[in-house]
């Protein structure tokens, strides 16, 4: 039986709106592959990183508003609110340690990494620091609004299949980390699905905002603060 003409537009019209957001979102995010972005100093990166965020995520805001698709069909409920962020707080040694280990076994079995965190992710000073605190708060809200919410919702919807969203989220979630070797890109990857699997199970982006938050703070901010590097 064909396919309602209703549906076939429907269709067309994530795909076109899916394919005009990954025209948008990819070619900035492959700037951190060596040799294609150059070499940025960390305020610089920071602020573009704030604003392209911010951008991307109006844009998705905007397709969900002429779609008529409610907030929380992307996981923004604040039900719980205060149990899934503990929730967060909860996973994020056991995964930070899980991934630590996971890049050093791609590392042993050949692929590319590298040591410790970039010179042009380093802050330097109270100024820069602050722009880093800045920076993880927008990473975290942003991105899990994109890649957890928005692009699981319209790879689900345009290939009716809920893993292979998840695999194509992360895909394009880990591009944004070509400065990490091929080792970086593979635990980034599976960073993506285990922070999409959360976001499944509860049904909410809180505990992956808390999550990514935490990741990003402990070598951007902490260890900065600290002095270790």
């Amino acid at each position: 039986m064909d396919e309602p003409v209703s549906s076939v537009e429907s269709r067309k019209k994530e795909l076109f709106e899916l394919a005009v957001f990954l025209l948008l979102i990819v070619p900035s995010m492959l700037i951190s592959f060596p040799g294609l972005g150059g070499s940025f100093g960390f305020p610089l990166l920071a602020v573009s990183v704030i604003f392209r965020d911010l951008s991307l995520t109006c844009l998705v805001l905007f397709f969900l508003w002429h779609d008529g698709v409610p907030l929380s069909r992307l996981g923004w409920t604040f039900a719980g609110l205060k149990q899934e962020a503990l929730l967060g707080v909860a996973l994020f040694v056991p995964i930070l340690y899980g991934i630590a280990i996971l890049k050093r076994l791609f590392e042993w079995v050949g692929l590319s990494g590298v040591k410790g965190v970039p010179q042009f992710l380093t802050a330097k000073g109270p100024i820069e620091i602050l722009l880093a605190c800045v920076l993880v708060v927008v990473v975290a809200v942003a991105e899990e609004t994109i890649f957890r919410g928005y692009l699981i919702l319209r790879f689900n919807q345009l290939t009716g299949s809920i893993a292979s969203a998840i695999l194509l989220s992360s895909a394009v979630f880990s591009l944004g980390h070509g400065y990490e070797g091929t080792a970086g890109l593979g635990t980034v990857g599976v960073l993506g699905i285990i922070l999409a699997l959360v976001y499944l199970w509860r049904k909410s982006l809180v505990a992956p905002v808390v999550l990514h938050f935490l990741i990003d703070f402990f070598p951007l901010v902490l260890l900065p603060l600290l002095g270790i590097k």
